[in-house]
């Protein structure tokens, strides 16, 4: 296996993990550009990234949890080079033929930066708060595996008539396409071994699922499988995984920023939330001092990860956390 350098990209904040709470919404703009300029200007960084989601987690609150797209073309007009996307995009949330034209725009209105992160969606009280219902697994995942080819069939023909059994499209144009040659490139999210990784190896420009070791060894593996049986090369599929970072100078710095962290969920959630902290921290591979983040995380390149999208919980508040990470940990892994 050849090990290529990492690419970074960094989630902003939207709200969906409480990242907003505290702050006045006549605020938020003004919050998610500072970190959005900061990574476009700083060029450790190759994207940044927005949630597809509506309600905070792991339960509905007031606190805000911004639109991604809305959010996304925004951010596009505001900033100059570096790229954007959406982990992940649920499939039916939006009619396909709809959201390809969503996402062409936005690439023009970027200059050609878009990404687009696809999944088949997990958040049930989300669905069923806006009226969508909650289908089955196999049902949302066969809608995932139509709608990717509906966005191909936009971007790359600039029209789509499609029969499908959860989408039709009769003649729906898409123009202008995507500025990029060949359309937006297409990530596939999440780690279903039967279902999502097949899907993944079909459509995918690059894959993303867990990030500690042996979770993304395995399913490095299957999907390596699943590329083999339909005649594909694995090594089109480039390999990411998202990451919630909590850095510190050094233990007790560690230790002061997760107890931030438990505080903070308690005080927007409630204390019978208080789980959800540790629930967020749970896999540490992008937890601790710079050192042993660049140790947990080398061994996961080392096993063909070629992309770290890195969610700092404290960024809206404080950027002293990006730019620690900035400063050792992004040199020593690319």
């Amino acid at each position: 296996m050849t090990v290529r350098p990492m690419r970074f990209g960094l989630f902003l904040p939207q709200g969906w993990r409480i990242d907003l709470a505290g702050i006045d919404p006549v605020d938020h703009w003004r919050t998610i550009m500072r970190v959005a300029a900061h990574a476009d200007e700083t060029e450790e960084w190759t994207s940044a990234w927005v949630f597809d989601h509506f309600h905070t987690v792991p339960v509905p609150t007031t606190e805000a949890t911004h639109e991604a797209y809305s959010l996304l073309a925004g951010v596009a007009a505001s900033t100059q080079r570096i790229r954007l996307g959406q982990m992940c995009t649920c499939v039916s949330y939006r009619n396909p033929a709809y959201l390809a034209k969503t996402a062409a725009t936005i690439d023009v209105i970027s200059g050609g930066r878009m990404e687009m992160g696809l999944g088949a969606g997990w958040y049930e009280n989300e669905w069923r708060a806006y009226g969508y219902g909650f289908p089955r697994a196999g049902e949302r995942l066969a809608r995932l595996d139509e709608g990717a080819q509906i966005l191909r069939q936009m971007w790359v023909t600039g029209e789509s008539t499609f029969s499908g059994k959860h989408f039709r499209t009769s003649g729906a144009k898409c123009a202008p396409q995507p500025l990029q040659h060949g359309g937006i490139p297409l990530w596939i999210a999440g780690g279903g071994e039967k279902r999502t990784l097949q899907i993944a190896a079909m459509h995918a420009d690059y894959s993303n699922f867990d990030g500690p070791l042996d979770v993304f060894v395995r399913k490095s593996g299957i999907l390596d499988e699943h590329c083999r049986d339909l005649g594909r090369d694995p090594a089109e599929i480039g390999r990411s995984a998202n990451f919630t970072v909590l850095i510190g100078e050094d233990e007790k710095d560690v230790q002061d920023k997760i107890d931030w962290l438990t505080a903070h969920v308690v005080k927007f959630l409630g204390p019978e939330h208080a789980g959800q902290a540790e629930r967020w921290t749970r896999h540490r591979t992008a937890i601790g001092t710079p050192e042993q983040i660049i140790e947990r995380l080398g061994a996961v390149r080392d096993a063909g990860l070629d992309y770290g999208i890195m969610f700092f919980p404290d960024m809206a508040y404080d950027l002293s956390s990006i730019e620690l990470f900035e400063r050792q940990v992004i040199p020593a892994l690319t």
